[in-house]
């Protein structure tokens, strides 16, 4: 699930929308956060931010977050 701050609603992501989503963010950054400026580029900064943090600062007050939720069929 993604919560952005202009969105009306949550959105419900697959993780590797999730990672294109969290590479479009890193994008819009002037510069990476400092615990993800040692690696390679977007796609390796999007998956350590899925393995270790659910929110992602853009600017200051402006923060987007995503949480990973289990989905059931019914009666599952």
């Amino acid at each position: 699930m993604v919560l952005e701050p202009a969105a009306a609603a949550e959105r419900i992501l697959t993780a590797a929308e999730t990672r294109l989503w969290l590479m479009e963010q890193l994008g819009r950054l002037d510069h990476p956060p400092a615990d993800l400026a040692d690696l390679a580029g977007p796609a390796a900064q999007a998956e350590r931010l899925l393995d270790t943090a659910c929110e992602l600062e853009l600017e200051p007050g402006r923060t987007v977050q995503w949480f990973a939720v289990r989905l059931e069929p019914p009666g599952g």
